[in-house]
C-alpha cells in the first residue's frame, strides 16, 4: 500500500529516479530495489568511496577506478561488494572518456552482488543526473527540504562547536521528537539529550541499565544497522540504536534515539544526517587528526626542543598533545604499556593496524605505538579496573603509569618499562603507582621466590634444622660484609666455625663467596626466604 503524501516527505524512490532521468539511460541490472528510498546522488572516482558515502546513495563513476589492474574481475567484485555493504542504492557507469561500454566484469559483479548497474551515454552529464534528482526532490517537497537544508546547517554548526557531540545531540533532539544517548564503545555514556533539556537533563522514560541488551547488539555486530527495542516508559514505545562505525567497521560506539511514535522519512533524514555526522567525530579523534603527526615529528626532529624551547613552542606541542589524546594542555597523562602473555597470538587477533585502532579506541587516545613487546600508549584516562578487566579479558597484561605532564612523559616511559619483566614473571598487571621502589619491591614475590629456588636450591633441600642454620649464618654474614668477627657475635659462634660454616655453603652452591655479583645475589635471594624466626 503507498504511503501518503505526509508519511513520504522527503522521501524519492530509485523508481521515481529512473523515471525522471533521459530514456537514453539503459538499466543493466535491476537489483529489485526500485521501491527504496534513494538518498543523494554522489559522483566519486575514488578505489573505495564508502567510507564517504551515506546508505542508499546513487553513485556515479566514469570508470576511473577499473582501469588497468582495477579492472581484473576480483578487484572489481570486491568493490562492487563495498558498495553493497554500505548500501549504495544504484551504480551509474558513464560512458567516454575511458570506457566505450560498460566492462563485462562490473555487469557481472553488479549482477552476482544485486546492485542495480546503469549505464550513463556520454550525452548525459552527471552533473544533469544531480540537478535531476535535485530538481525531483525539490518539486515534491520543497518546503521540507529547506527546512532539512536548515536542520543541517544548524548540525553542521554544532559540529564546529566546542563541545560537538554534546551540541549536536541538543540540536538532533530540537528538531526530531526523540530523546538520544551517545556512548562509547565501551558502553559508556558520552553525552545525552531530550526535548527541553539542551543535552543537560534526564533522559526521559529508561533507565541506563535497560538499555544493556539493546547496546550489547549495537556493539558486538558489523556493518550497518538498526536495533529495535520497545520500552512501557514514558517518550520510549519506539527505541532504535544505530553503531557507530570506523573505515575498517571497528565500533567505535552507538547512538540510541527513543520516542512515542515512528518517524516521519524526512525526521529519519535528520537522524541519519546526525549518525554520520557523529561517526565522523568518532572517527576523527581515533584516527583522523593530523596533530598526532605533527607532534611525533616535531619531537623525532627536535627531542631537545621541549626542554629547551620557547614558551611559545612548547605551548604548541602540549596542544597538539592535549589535541592527540581529547585532553586539555593543563591535564595530566599517563603512560600505559601492554604485553601480550600469549605469544603465539597477536593482539586482539586483528590485523596491526587493526589491533593499533582497537588500542586507540580503549584508550581513547592516538597517541599508540605497537612495538615487540606489545604497545606503548600515552593516556588522559586513569585506567580504572573496568578497563583493566577489559583489556585482560583480551589476554594482555598492562603497567599503568602514574599521572604526569608533557614533560614527565620519557621519565614514566622509563618507570613503566622497568616493570615488564615483573608483569612477565608474575602474570599480573601492575600499577606504578602501587609499587615499593626498592630493588626487592621492583623485582616482584614471584621473581624473588624463583630466583631463591634456583641460587639457593642445595640449601633447601637438606633437613630443616640444617638448612635453616646455615642459611642464618649465611644472612648474617653477608649482613656484616664477609667479617668474621661480627658474624661470630651475631651468631653466638666462634669465628672459626663461621669460616667452616661459609666454606661448606661455598661448597653446596657452587660459588666464589669472595666475588660481589655471588654475594649481591645471595643477598636479593634471601629476601624471599623465611627463617624460622621470621614466621
Amino acid at each position: 500500500m503507498p504511503a501518503d503524501a505526509g508519511e513520504r516527505l522527503g522521501f524519492v524512490t530509485l523508481e521515481q529516479f529512473l523515471r525522471q532521468l533521459p530514456p537514453e539511460l539503459t538499466v543493466l541490472h535491476d537489483g529489485g530495489n526500485r521501491a527504496d528510498r534513494l538518498r543523494w546522488v554522489e559522483p566519486s572516482e575514488l578505489e573505495d568511496p564508502t567510507p564517504y558515502l551515506l546508505d542508499g546513495e546513487f553513485l556515479l563513476t566514469a570508470g576511473l577506478p577499473f582501469l588497468d589492474q582495477g579492472g581484473d574481475p576480483e578487484r572489481v567484485d570486491a568493490y562492487v561488494e563495498r558498495l553493497v555493504r554500505a548500501r549504495v542504492g544504484a551504480l551509474g557507469f558513464g560512458l567516454e572518456p575511458y570506457f566505450n561500454a560498460v566492462p563485462a566484469a562490473v555487469i557481472q559483479a553488479c549482477s552476482r552482488r544485486n546492485l542495480t548497474l546503469v549505464a550513463i551515454p556520454q550525452t548525459v552529464p552527471f552533473a544533469a543526473i544531480g540537478l535531476e534528482f535535485s530538481q525531483l526532490l525539490e518539486s515534491d517537497n520543497a518546503k521540507t527540504f529547506r527546512q532539512l537544508a536548515d536542520t543541517n546547517r544548524q548540525l553542521m554548526r554544532a559540529v564546529l562547536s566546542a563541545r560537538p557531540e554534546h551540541e549536536l545531540l541538543a540540536a538532533l533532539v530540537q528538531r526530531v521528537p526523540v530523546w538520544a544517548v551517545l556512548v562509547g564503545a565501551d558502553g559508556r555514556v558520552r553525552a545525552r539529550g531530550s526535548a527541553g533539556t539542551h543535552g543537560t537533563g534526564p533522559v526521559p522514560g529508561v533507565e541506563a541499565a535497560a538499555l544493556q541488551p539493546l547496546l550489547a547488539k549495537l556493539l558486538s555486530g558489523s556493518g550497518p544497522r538498526v536495533e529495535l527495542d520497545s520500552f512501557d516508559d514514558a517518550g520510549s514505545a519506539l527505541v532504535f540504536g544505530h553503531p557507530l562505525r570506523s573505515s575498517r567497521d571497528a565500533n567505535l560506539g552507538a547512538l540510541v534515539l527513543g520516542t512515542e511514535a515512528p518517524l516521519t522519512p524526512a525526521q529519519n533524514s535528520v537522524v541519519s544526517a546526525a549518525v554520520g555526522l557523529l561517526e565522523l567525530l568518532v572517527r576523527q579523534r581515533t584516527s583522523g587528526s593530523l596533530a598526532p603527526s605533527q607532534l611525533a615529528t616535531a619531537l623525532l626532529l627536535h627531542p631537545e626542543s621541549h626542554s629547551t624551547g620557547g614558551t611559545r613552542h612548547v605551548n604548541g606541542l602540549k596542544d597538539l598533545l592535549a589535541q592527540s589524546v581529547s585532553s586539555t594542555r593543563s591535564g595530566q597523562l599517563r603512560v600505559v604499556q601492554g604485553i601480550n602473555l600469549a605469544a603465539a597470538v597477536r593482539g586482539t587477533g586483528d590485523s596491526p593496524v587493526r589491533e593499533l585502532l582497537e588500542w586507540r579506541r580503549m584508550f581513547d587516545t592516538k597517541l599508540v605505538e605497537i612495538t615487540d613487546f606489545g604497545f606503548a600508549a600515552i593516556t588522559r584516562l586513569k585506567v580504572d579496573d573496568a578497563l583493566l578487566a577489559d583489556v585482560e579479558r583480551l589476554g594482555w597484561r598492562l603497567v599503568v603509569g602514574s599521572a604526569t605532564e608533557f614533560a614527565g612523559l620519557a621519565e614514566a616511559y622509563q618507570r613503566t618499562s622497568s616493570l615488564r619483566g615483573r608483569v612477565r614473571t608474575s602474570g599480573h598487571s601492575v600499577r606504578v603507582d602501587d609499587v615499593t621502589w626498592s630493588l626487592t619491591g621492583l623485582l616482584g614475590s614471584e621473581a624473588g621466590a624463583m630466583l631463591a629456588a634456583r641460587l639457593l636450591a642445595p640449601v633447601l633441600a637438606l633437613e630443616p634444622e640444617r638448612r635453616d642454620t646455615l642459611l642464618g649464618i649465611l644472612r648474617a654474614w653477608l649482613g656484616a660484609n664477609g667479617s668474621w668477627d661480627s658474624t661470630a657475635k651475631v651468631t653466638g659462634l666462634h669465628r672459626n666455625s663461621v669460616r667452616r660454616h661459609i666454606r661448606t655453603l661455598a661448597e653446596l652452591l657452587e660459588l666464589d663467596l669472595n666475588q660481589a655479583q655471588a654475594r649481591a645475589e645471595l643477598w636479593i635471594a634471601l629476601q624471599y626466604v623465611q627463617l624460622p624466626q621470621e614466621r
